[in-house]
C-alpha cells in the first residue's frame, strides 16, 4: 500500500468535524429555545469579532471546508508529489515478511530500506511525510535541545531548592519571618516544600520531551513513547537525583566543588548522598505514594471530566470523548518508577532506612497499575515487548551509578583500602550489560524464522480458509480515507498471482542434478 501525504487533508477533516460538532450544539440549543437564535463571534474561539447567527455561520463554514476538502482530495489523488517514497507491504506468510524486513534488499544501502511496520493503530501518520535525509538533521537538533533542557533546567531547580529551607526563605523574603516562626510553617518548609517544588517543576517536562520526539520523526506511537521515556529518564536522573544531591548539600560549598578535580566528584557526591536521605524519603512519599493513591482515586480525570462537561461538552460525541479513560502514559510513569528503583539501589547500602518506603511504593504500584491496566485503561497499541531492552539498560545504568557512588562514599571515609576491591563491580555490570545485549536483544527486535515457519504451518493446518485480504485492504489506510472515495487508491497489488516465471541459470547447491524450474531440462515431476 503506497503512502500519501495527507497531513493537510487531515487538518481540514478535523476542522470540518469540529465545525459540525459546533453546528449540532447550536441547533440543539435553538430547538430547546426557539424564541432566541444563538449567535457567535467570528474571531478566535468566538472571543472577539463580529457577532453573527451561529447556525448560518457554521453552515457556511462547513460548506467552505467541504470544497477545500474535495479540492485537497483531488490534489492528493492526481498530484504525483503527494505519493510518498514509502509503502506498507503485506506478505502471504510470516516467513516471507520476516526475511524481507530483516535483510538488505539491494546492494545500494540507500535504496529499498525495509523495517518492521507497526501495527495499524500504532502508526503515527503525521511523520510519514518527513523526507529520510531530514531525520538525521532533526535528531541532531533535538539532541542539542535535550542537552540544554537537561542541564540548564537545573538552574531554576537549584535556585528554588536553595531557597526551600528556612534560612533561604528568611534571607529572600524577610517579611515572612513571623509566619515562618510557627511550628506548622517550619514542618511544612522542611518536610513538604522541597518535594512539592520539585514536583511542580517536573509537570511540563513529559510534554516537552514528547514534542521533541515527534519533531525527530518517529513513525509510531510506541517509538515516540520509548524515545520520550529515555529523554525523561535522563532528565530526572540529572535534575532530580544528581541535581537534588549537588544543589541541596554542595551548593553551599559550590566554590570548592568547582575547583576540585574530576576524580573527586564521585567522592563529593558520595558524601552528599546520606545527607539527602530525608529529602528523598519525603519525595517518595509526596510523589510516589501520593501518585499511586491519586491513580486509584483518579481525582484529576474526575475533575477534568466535570470541567469539560460543564464548559466544553456540546454534544453526545463530546461527552463520550470526555469519558474516555485514555491509556497508560508509559513515557511518564516508567522513568519515574525507574527513578525509585535507582534510589533503592543507591541507598540500600548507604541509608537502608529508605528501603521500606521504596518497597511500599513498589508493592502499591504493582497492585494499582495491574488493576488500572486490566480494568480501566484502553490499549492503544501492541509493541511486542519492544520496550524491555530500554528498561533493562536503564536498570543496569542505575546499578552502575550506585556502584560509582558507593566507591566515592567509601573513599571519603576511613575505608580507602577496600575501595580498589570494589572497582570490579562497575566493570562486571558493564560486562553483564553487553553480554545480555549481544545474547538476548535480538529476541526483542527480530522475528525468528523458526517461529515464523512454525506459525505459518500451524495456521495452514488449523485455518486453511483464512483470508486476511479484507483486513489488510483497510488496515493501513490513512484514517481520513477510510470509508471514503480514496479507498480505491489503496488497492492491494497482487504481484504474486500473475507474475511470470523468470528464467535463471541458478542450480542446486546440494550436489544434485536438479536445475532451475525455468530451465529447459527441468524434469517433469519437479514443482
Amino acid at each position: 500500500m503506497v503512502v500519501y501525504n495527507a497531513n493537510k487533508l487531515a487538518k481540514l477533516v478535523d476542522e470540518k468535524m469540529s465545525s459540525k460538532n459546533w453546528l449540532t450544539y447550536y441547533e440543539n440549543k435553538y430547538e430547546r429555545r426557539p424564541s432566541k437564535k444563538p449567535t457567535t463571534k467570528t474571531g478566535f474561539c468566538g472571543l472577539w469579532g463580529a457577532r453573527v447567527d451561529a447556525i448560518d455561520y457554521y453552515k457556511e463554514k462547513i460548506e467552505k471546508l467541504s470544497e477545500q476538502e474535495a479540492a485537497e482530495r483531488e490534489k492528493v489523488q492526481c498530484d504525483p508529489k503527494a505519493v510518498l517514497p514509502a509503502a506498507f507491504v503485506s506478505f502471504r506468510s510470516r516467513w516471507g515478511a520476516a526475511v524481507c524486513a530483516q535483510t538488505q534488499q539491494s546492494s545500494d544501502p540507500t535504496i529499498w530500506l525495509t523495517e518492521w511496520a507497526p501495527e495499524p493503530s500504532d502508526v503515527y501518520w503525521n511523520n510519514l511525510a518527513i523526507p529520510y535525509f531530514e531525520l538525521s538533521i532533526r535528531r541532531l537538533l533535538m539532541a542539542v535541545a535535550l542537552f540544554f533542557l537537561v542541564f540548564f533546567y537545573m538552574v531554576p531547580i537549584a535556585f528554588v531548592q536553595s531557597l526551600a529551607n528556612i534560612d533561604g526563605i528568611q534571607k529572600a523574603l524577610p517579611f515572612l519571618r513571623p509566619l515562618i516562626a510557627t511550628n506548622f510553617a517550619k514542618a511544612f518548609i522542611q518536610g513538604v516544600l522541597p518535594g512539592l517544588v520539585l514536583k511542580i517543576f517536573l509537570l511540563l517536562i513529559p510534554l516537552a520531551v514528547m514534542a521533541m520526539s515527534k519533531i525527530e520523526g518517529y513513525t509510531s506511537y510506541s517509538s515516540l513513547e520509548r524515545r520520550s521515556a529515555g529523554k525523561y529518564y535522563l532528565f530526572v536522573l540529572v535534575n532530580v537525583f544528581l541535581g537534588s544531591i549537588i544543589t541541596g548539600t554542595a551548593f553551599q560549598q559550590l566554590q570548592k566543588f568547582l575547583h576540585q578535580s574530576a576524580t573527586d566528584i564521585p567522592r563529593t557526591i558520595g558524601v552528599s548522598i546520606p545527607m539527602k536521605a530525608t529529602f528523598f524519603i519525603t519525595y517518595v512519599m509526596v510523589d510516589g505514594w501520593t501518585g499511586v493513591a491519586m491513580e486509584v482515586v483518579r481525582l484529576v480525570p474526575f475533575v477534568m471530566y466535570h470541567a469539560k462537561n460543564s464548559l466544553l461538552v456540546k454534544t453526545d460525541q463530546d461527552r463520550e470523548q470526555a469519558m474516555d479513560p485514555g491509556f497508560l502514559d508509559f513515557a511518564t510513569y516508567e522513568p519515574r518508577i525507574q527513578l525509585y528503583f535507582l534510589l533503592g539501589l543507591v541507598y540500600c547500602v548507604v541509608t537502608p532506612i529508605l528501603l521500606p518506603f521504596i518497597i511500599i511504593f513498589f508493592a502499591l504500584a504493582y497492585l494499582v497499575f495491574r488493576h488500572q491496566i486490566i480494568n480501566v485503561y484502553d490499549r492503544k497499541y501492541e509493541s511486542a515487548a519492544a520496550f524491555w531492552p530500554d528498561v533493562h539498560r536503564r536498570i543496569l545504568i542505575g546499578l552502575f551509578i550506585s556502584h560509582i557512588l558507593l566507591l566515592g562514599l567509601l573513599s571519603a571515609k576511613s575505608l580507602k583500602s577496600s575501595t580498589p576491591l570494589l572497582i570490579a563491580l562497575p566493570v562486571l555490570t558493564i560486562f553483564f550489560y553487553y553480554f545480555c545485549k549481544g545474547r538476548f536483544e535480538s529476541a526483542f527486535v527480530r522475528f525468528p524464522l523458526q517461529d515464523a515457519m512454525r506459525k505459518d504451518t500451524l495456521e495452514r493446518a488449523t485455518e486453511p480458509t483464512l483470508n486476511l485480504r479484507a483486513y489488510l485492504r483497510d488496515a493501513y489506510v490513512h484514517p481520513v480515507f477510510k470509508g471514503g472515495e480514496m479507498n480505491p487508491l489503496y488497492n492491494i497489488v497482487e504481484e504474486e498471482e500473475d507474475a511470470p516465471l523468470v528464467a535463471t541459470k541458478r542450480v542446486s547447491q546440494r550436489n544434485s542434478r536438479v536445475t532451475s524450474v525455468a530451465s529447459p531440462d527441468t524434469p517433469d515431476n519437479m514443482v
